[in-house]
């Protein structure tokens, strides 16, 4: 079992989260704040991930990659024995990133001009990524009580009506939900009925907790519908090894999402990516399970800890390793919360309103962390509203 309660320094490794961020909250020194937002860990990456890479550096020379059938074999493995998908190697193609491949698939499945449905709050890229292609941008807004998010399907029906695509986030970013078959069967009804495509985004779909599981949407639509994006990064911490891929198991979509990634001179994942990816889904699986009984031990922790401050409630999510926190009884904006964080509590913390209007009140805190770095932030989070 990997020990990770070892606290890893990672001020300069070029690291966004901790030595990118002055900018991002515009502060002349980040000197002393603990930064807790990107959505990367601070725990190390499984040994035999970085074991399979250092054995490829071994060989000298890094020409153009190929991915091999084993790898794509060990993807196939892993979809289908944690998600009840079962795929071919030529539904796969490998992307940089989820966020690269998405943009992809919206260039080549849609128009300029299409709208791009969203529920919000939601991944901040779903905001952009649409409208910078020159799409048009809708939003239809969760239903939240208690920091519980649930559809309010007459209304998302509505929005259906004039959109071409939909983007999901399955489990949810920021809130933590890990949506119900019910839920899902519901979503594919709606977009089967009134022609709309669906983009799940189902990159932290390893990243859920006991007593909820994970559907992949793509299970319970029509393979014609549905373009269903996953990784190995969020899961073995894994990002800036740049390794992600979409599964289209209808070849017309393939071939025009293909063409367009061709137009803009794409190639292959890297060499390492490819190491680290086969290793990671070869390997991964009782680290997998040990590293969420570790996030789970810290969210309760937090939890516990943050709900007992006056004016915060923090829900317990179903999955990911990010906690989304209630602030709206402090009575306080954000401008005044994230200063409180940031020059009182030494805190750096993501603001609700990144994932839309429908975040305000809310912050999201990164647990994917040393049970010390999560006890800091305890003790920093509650100095912040003395």
């Amino acid at each position: 079992m990997q020990n990770f309660d070892t606290v890893i320094e990672r001020r300069g490794s070029h690291a966004m989260k901790w030595d990118g961020f002055a900018p991002v909250y515009q502060l002349e020194s980040t000197e002393g704040i603990l930064p807790m937002w990107v959505a990367d860990m601070d725990l190390a990456a499984p040994d035999f991930v970085i074991e399979a890479i250092k054995k490829r550096l071994e060989h000298p020379i890094f020409g153009y990659t190929h991915v091999d059938e084993a790898t794509n074999k060990a993807v196939q493995n892993w979809v289908k024995t944690h998600h009840n998908y079962e795929i071919t190697a030529q539904d796969i193609l490998f992307r940089s990133g989820v966020i690269p491949a998405l943009a992809n698939a919206i260039e080549a499945l849609t128009a300029v001009g299409d709208t791009i449905l969203i529920s919000t709050p939601v991944y901040h890229p779903f905001y952009f990524v649409p409208t910078n292609l020159n799409r048009k941008l809708a939003t239809c807004s969760l239903h939240e009580e208690n920091g519980h998010y649930t559809f309010d399907f007459t209304a998302f029906e509505e929005a259906l009506k004039t959109a071409q695509a939909y983007i999901l986030c399955n489990p949810h970013n920021p809130g933590g939900m890990v949506w119900t078959k019910e839920d899902l069967q519901e979503i594919v009804r709606l977009c089967e009925k009134h022609n709309v495509l669906i983009l799940s985004d189902e990159i932290h779909a390893d990243l859920v907790f006991e007593g909820h599981t994970h559907t992949a949407i793509a299970t319970l639509a029509n393979p014609k519908n549905v373009i269903t994006f996953m990784a190995p990064t969020k899961t073995f911490n894994l990002a800036s090894i740049q390794s992600a891929f979409m599964i289209v198991p209808d070849e017309e979509n393939r071939q025009k999402i293909n063409a367009v990634y061709a137009a803009t001179g794409h190639g292959a994942i890297n060499v390492l990516a490819i190491e680290a990816t086969r290793a990671a889904f070869e390997q991964g699986e009782a680290w997998r399970q040990d590293l969420l009984r570790y996030v789970e031990q810290n969210m309760d922790e937090v939890c516990t800890a943050l709900n007992q401050l006056d004016g915060i409630t923090a829900h317990k999510p179903n999955g990911t390793y990010l906690l989304w926190i209630d602030y709206r009884q402090t009575g306080f904006t954000e401008q005044e919360m994230m200063q409180r964080l940031l020059y009182t509590g030494k805190l750096a913390l993501e603001p609700g309103t990144k994932y839309g209007e429908d975040g305000r009140g809310f912050l999201r805190m990164n647990l994917a962390c040393s049970r010390a770095t999560a006890r800091e932030a305890i003790t920093r989070f509650t100095k912040s509203l003395a």
